[in-house]
């Protein structure tokens, strides 16, 4: 289906909006660690993952774009040379500096906890933030009014990819964040395959989606930002 802010994103803002830019190496963390931190430290509730695309090990040219809705856009890509290039596409100076004053301290001191951390539970951070990309996955496909049989699937890996986790089945409010997932997995189960999903439900996913949201962003921060023990 047609996503206009990526195209946007391609033809015009990457080409002529200011662009505010951090390299950093990745050591000693993985590839596939640092790009999930990256990913995490740059979402949030206000924000959409327009484009994704992951190379098998999260080798070079996986790369995430993505839009908040202070009229931001963010690029993060990996390269070979072991590093990670995050780019903000701003058109005011409200937001010039906002990689290095905000972001980029956040992201080296979460680099370092987490390299501090045991091996089980930077697996389970992982894990949890590969369910937050899910369902960012689930809002753009609503948002850019996709078929029915995409978003189901969506959510259905969303769900599943969490229910094997403990970090997320084992904190408060799991089984409605599962729950809740589970009702629209049937609720797009009985739709039409591939008609687009309905307008008149559009506000209550997104509403239900952002609730989630809301929530493993909280509980993913509560555990990157704790210090090792």
């Amino acid at each position: 289906m047609n996503n206009r802010l990526l195209s946007q994103f391609n033809d015009v803002i990457s080409r002529e909006w200011f662009k505010e830019e951090i390299i950093e190496p990745i050591e000693p963390l993985t590839k596939r660690e640092f790009f999930e931190l990256a990913y995490h430290t740059e979402n949030s509730v206000q924000t959409r993952c327009i484009w994704l695309k992951l190379i098998q090990d999260f080798n070079e040219g996986s790369k995430a774009i993505l839009y908040s809705n202070n009229k931001t856009f963010t690029s993060i890509e990996i390269f070979e040379d072991n590093t990670i290039k995050i780019q903000n596409y701003y058109n005011d100076d409200k937001n010039s500096d906002r990689l290095k004053n905000c972001s980029l301290p956040l992201l080296l001191k979460r680099k370092v906890r987490f390299n501090k951390k045991d091996k089980d539970l930077k697996t389970q951070i992982l894990k949890t933030i590969l369910v937050e990309r899910k369902i960012d996955e689930c809002a753009n496909l609503t948002m850019t009014k996709d078929i029915n049989r995409k978003i189901y699937f969506a959510i259905g890996d969303a769900r599943e990819s969490a229910a094997v986790v403990p970090l997320f089945m084992q904190a408060e409010g799991a089984n409605l964040v599962q729950l809740a997932l589970n009702k629209w997995m049937v609720t797009a189960q009985n739709l039409q395959p591939e008609k687009t999903f309905p307008e008149t439900r559009v506000p209550g996913l997104l509403k239900n989606l952002m609730q989630i949201k809301r929530w493993l962003l909280k509980l993913i921060d509560s555990h990157l930002d704790r210090d090792a023990k």
